[in-house]
């Protein structure tokens, strides 16, 4: 049964002055970003960004990032920049980063669920940055696919998630492949709501500030509550088959005490396992972080289409490079 939140067909062919003119004439339209693709409506329209909610099934307080074209949009949609945010902005733009700073009455409400604050990005993907510049306005843009589940990286994971209805501007598989780090600015110290692949030491350093966890502003009653952020619920980012941790000698226990009788299971681990059954898929998870990140929602899609019902990935390192793709991986274990 199509939704009845869309009216286009899928076009792969599209090109960033015809979907800017779609976000203009009050239409969604999934975009390419470096981290995920987005489904976009224009943040201004409230009515078209009320559109985003229905299609994805996203609670209507659970606020969406606004994508721009650059710094020269943001005291549109900002009442205030404090020095740090722009000095963030000036190091990560175009990049995976959010900030979040404090919005102008009356503007992007529905975009930001009702919140006094407002989460802005400008994407480093030069597909995205041609459609933004076309767009002449915000694009209020969550992931591009149903809430809660797994984000999408291609346009064919877009396509896949919400059929033929859905307007798709084609830029590629996303270089990054897990969703921006946030920073809260609205506190008067930058608060990090959630990690990307961007490491809070190079925050840090960037702002020139220390970075606080969300429970630390909180426990210190820095400013008033922290703002409400996408992708930051308990559980987030699930496929259908359910996630485990796991370090490799328990992965490898338990495959060995199923032997042959392991089925429906999909492995997705650094280490070397011995499996005994070719009911088990084995995907090797690389060693490095950024490579990780790049293919690790492509990987539980996968997974999720060979048909398993349980996925054992492998502890990560506890290095800080790490520290997005665990948040993912917690958060998708959760579900």
């Amino acid at each position: 049964m199509k939704s009845e939140a869309f009216t286009k067909v899928f076009m792969s062919s599209l090109t960033p002055e015809q979907a800017a003119a779609h976000i203009r004439a009050g239409e969604l339209v999934a975009f390419p970003t470096e981290t995920v693709y987005g489904l976009g409506a224009d943040a201004s329209n409230d009515a078209a960004v009320a559109r985003i909610f229905a299609a994805k099934g996203r609670p209507a307080d659970h606020p969406l990032i606004v994508h721009v074209a650059g710094r020269h949009q943001v005291e549109h949609y900002a009442s205030s920049v404090p020095p740090f945010a722009d000095r963030l902005m000036q190091a990560f733009w175009p990049g995976p980063l959010t900030v979040i700073l404090p919005r102008k009455p009356g503007v992007a409400s529905a975009a930001a669920g009702g919140q006094n604050s407002v989460g802005l990005r400008c994407p480093d993907h030069p597909v995205a940055l041609a459609f933004l510049s076309a767009c002449n306005t915000g694009v209020a843009g969550p992931s591009a696919n149903r809430f809660g589940r797994v984000s999408p990286t291609t346009a064919q994971h877009v396509h896949d998630e919400f059929g033929d209805d859905l307007l798709v501007l084609d830029g590629g598989p996303c270089a990054v492949g897990i969703e921006s780090s946030i920073v809260d600015c609205t506190r008067g110290q930058p608060v990090l709501l959630r990690p990307g692949v961007i490491t809070c030491a190079q925050l840090e350093a960037a702002c020139g500030e220390r970075l606080l966890s969300k429970d630390e502003a909180d426990q210190h009653l820095l400013g008033s509550a922290s703002p409400r952020a996408p992708g930051t619920l308990a559980s987030h980012y699930a496929p259908s088959a359910k996630v485990r941790l796991m370090d490799a000698k328990a992965i490898q226990t338990a495959l060995d005490v199923l032997g042959t009788d392991a089925a429906h299971i999909a492995v997705y681990a650094r280490a070397v396992v011995r499996i005994e059954s070719s009911r088990v898929v084995f995907r090797r998870m690389p060693d490095d972080a950024a490579a990780t990140a790049q293919q690790l929602f492509a990987a539980l899609r996968d997974f999720d289409v060979q048909g398993v019902k349980l996925i054992w990935v492998e502890t990560l390192p506890k290095d800080a490079t790490w520290d997005g793709v665990r948040d993912r991986l917690i958060r998708a274990a959760a579900h």
